[in-house]
């Protein structure tokens, strides 16, 4: 695979990269090889690919593991690879939409955890990210090709510009890890942006994970979003402005029974503090 040979095929297929699917083919072996690697995939593993798009990344984990689940929203792509036969044997090619997908029903067909390796289109990659949050407990990796300021989201620290809702959530949950970086030139046609290689290890459950208060993770969403949705204003005037209580005074109470200042920002909260602050508050908005 090169970029030549997927300009070639994409045009005696009829089929053209599409905006509103965001579609990026990777067109380095050697880049889609060595996703595979970092991965840590096994021989008796069952792997979920997300994006199968030309096969790429479909090849070397077909290699890689004992059965791949590919999920491709292109209906184009789905009828060429259906034609051509072209995929391993070893491969179930599904037409669906990933953020449609019932990710209960795909780990009954995976047989356990699910292990997830995706090419995202950047346009549903949040989304896809607090899909994957909230299946934790069915999960037990993805390994995700996302925008490089989305990973380094993923990877911030309290107190920086780039902390926020998806750091929080995914931190809560999993361990994330950065694999490795990918240029625009590996795809085509080029984004406009460099790429980065997560990994998120949600099973078996990280040492800080363990360490962390038990809570509601819908109910740690609801607070998590609303203390970042007017991340300028103060921990109590966001929460109030989320609709969360009756009155600050009593936001206050619950903030100030965690040990913190009611005039801290959400940005300076750590994973620990959100958790606390979700079960004192003991509410849904």
């Amino acid at each position: 695979m090169d970029r030549k040979h997927t300009k070639n095929l994409l045009k005696n297929e009829g089929l053209a990269p599409k905006k509103k699917l965001g579609q990026n083919f990777l067109v380095h072996k050697h880049t889609a090889e060595r996703i595979v690697e970092l991965a840590g995939i096994e021989q008796h593993d069952t792997i979920v690919e997300v994006g199968v798009g030309l096969g790429a990344l479909t090849e070397p984990l077909a290699r890689a593991a004992e059965t791949v689940i590919g999920i491709e929203a292109d209906s184009g792509i789905v009828r060429m690879h259906t034609e051509q036969k072209d995929l391993p044997e070893n491969v179930q090619l599904l037409h669906q939409d990933i953020l449609q997908t019932d990710f209960n029903k795909l780990a009954l067909e995976a047989g356990g955890r699910l292990k997830i390796v995706a090419n995202l289109p950047y346009s549903i990659s949040t989304p896809f990210l607090f899909k994957l949050f909230l299946h934790a407990e069915i999960m037990e990796s993805a390994v995700v090709m996302l925008q490089r300021e989305v990973a380094q989201r993923l990877l911030a620290q309290p107190g920086t510009k780039e902390y926020g809702v998806p750091t929080v959530l995914l931190a809560s949950c999993a361990e994330i890890t950065m694999l490795m970086r990918v240029k625009p030139e590996e795809f085509h046609p080029r984004p406009k942006v460099d790429s980065s290689v997560v990994r998120l290890g949600f099973f078996p459950v990280p040492k800080r994970v363990q360490l962390l208060a038990s809570v509601d993770r819908e109910s740690l969403r609801k607070v998590v979003n609303a203390a970042f949705g007017q991340r300028r204003k103060t921990l109590v005037n966001a929460l109030h402005g989320g609709g969360f209580a009756a009155d600050k005074p009593q936001l206050a109470q619950a903030i100030e029974g965690c040990g913190l200042s009611t005039s801290i920002r959400a940005e300076r909260l750590s994973i620990e503090d959100f958790i606390h602050l979700t079960n004192k508050l003991g509410l849904t908005p």
